[in-house]
């Protein structure tokens, strides 16, 4: 049975979220064998946002050259690799040039994937990005599950990711080898890809928008064990469930909404789930009960699921620029925010204690609601050749 072309990008996606998940279950187990603190963790967790922005800066125009293909071995294999390699290394330091190398690989698969998926949203008229991200967060969701069960059965962290990059390499070199990249949309930019890009004026909104649902996923995916840890003293399967409800519900919910984006429009269904987002960080923030902040993480699952697919799909769609360019500049700036939740977070868990550095979430959720103007009232996925309604801007 050969997969179809939107069936191996959502491979793609999940096998990237499936070992980088995989690592994120651990941190508590590396912080320990690190022998570092909240912020020092942080700050060596920083060097994977260091490295993507560079990609995302200068690698589109390499990624159009490669192909969809080539792009997509690279960086889904390369990534996991290394992911696999951190828990053998002796000192913070190793583990920072390890994570920026991934950094360097991630945000090219971040290009890459992305675009892919919106041409072959104009390619078939059909909506595939919320899939495609679904996919993503259903990776993360098996991965903080299985993650839960090994860190209670004791095994080690590096049998536990030697196992994952394992099923990566097998399921991904035969979801991976029969790709083909896949045709510009009509009304794409016609010009060359520019070496550098950057965000510009148009794409602000959205970025505003990007960093909002991003904000919200790295303190849900990043701290959510070590905050069940230290809040609640509860057992390492319990202190899972944070990462697995929050991976779960985002899994679910972008697997399903396309028909709601389809009847709402993305900007209606971006401030509903913002909404709910900020409803979920008041709960981890104040939450009395490990039942409450459990709740609290589903609720922040749900409420970052669609907001940045929704951007980056305006972002691909846009015609000033090379889809690519958008789609990278907007990925420099939320992209970015993900991997700088951990060492933001970190050093307000380590001076405010941590149920704060879950409120400090919640103006930047508010300034997403605002910026969801940006957004358009109609679907976002339209048939090859048909330009979508333009948004409304802001001001």
């Amino acid at each position: 049975m050969t997969p179809a072309p939107q069936h191996r990008i959502y491979a793609c996606f999940f096998l990237f979220a499936f070992s980088l998940g995989a690592l994120l279950s651990r941190l508590p187990d590396l912080q320990v064998q690190l022998g570092v603190t909240h912020s020092q963790l942080g700050m060596t967790i920083i060097g994977m946002s260091i490295g993507s922005l560079i990609s995302l800066t200068f690698s589109a125009p390499l990624i159009e050259r490669l192909g969809a293909r080539s792009t997509a071995f690279i960086t889904v294999l390369g990534t996991a690799l290394i992911y696999a390699v951190l828990p053998w290394l002796p000192s913070a330091t190793g583990v920072f040039v390890g994570l920026f190398l991934a950094g360097l690989l991630a945000g090219a698969l971040e290009i890459n994937l992305n675009v892919e998926t919106d041409r072959l949203e104009g390619q078939f008229g059909k909506s595939f990005m919320n899939r495609a991200h679904g996919a993503w967060s259903l990776g993360f969701f098996v991965t903080a599950l299985l993650g839960a069960t090994l860190r209670q059965s004791g095994l080690s962290t590096q049998l536990h990711l030697a196992i994952v990059v394992a099923a990566v390499f097998g399921i991904g070199i035969w979801m991976m080898s029969g790709m083909v990249s896949a045709p510009k949309r009509a009304s794409a930019h016609q010009g060359d890809t520019p070496r550098i890009a950057f965000p510009n004026i148009g794409l602000l909104p959205l970025c505003l928008i990007g960093i909002a649902a991003f904000l919200v996923e790295g303190a849900g995916i990043d701290w959510s064990a070590i905050y069940m840890r230290d809040v609640f003293a509860v057992e390492p399967f319990i202190g899972g469930l944070g990462l697995t409800l929050f991976s779960g519900f985002m899994a679910a919910t972008r697997l399903t909404i396309d028909p709601v984006v389809d009847r709402f429009g993305p900007r209606m269904v971006a401030m509903s789930l913002l909404s709910l987002a900020a409803v979920g960080v008041l709960m981890v923030g104040f939450g009395p009960t490990p039942v409450v902040a459990l709740t609290g993480f589903a609720l922040m699952g749900v409420g970052c699921s669609a907001v940045y697919p929704l951007a980056v799909s305006a972002a691909a769609q846009r015609t000033d620029r090379p889809s690519a360019v958008n789609v990278a500049a907007l990925g420099q700036v939320t992209f970015i925010v993900f991997f700088l939740a951990p060492p933001l977070l970190g050093f307000v868990a380590e001076y405010l204690g941590i149920r704060n550095s879950y409120l400090i979430v919640l103006p930047v959720i508010l300034v997403g609601l605002l910026a969801c103007r940006a957004l358009s009232t109609k679907a976002v996925a339209t048939p090859q050749g048909m330009p979508p309604e333009p948004a409304t801007p802001l001001g």
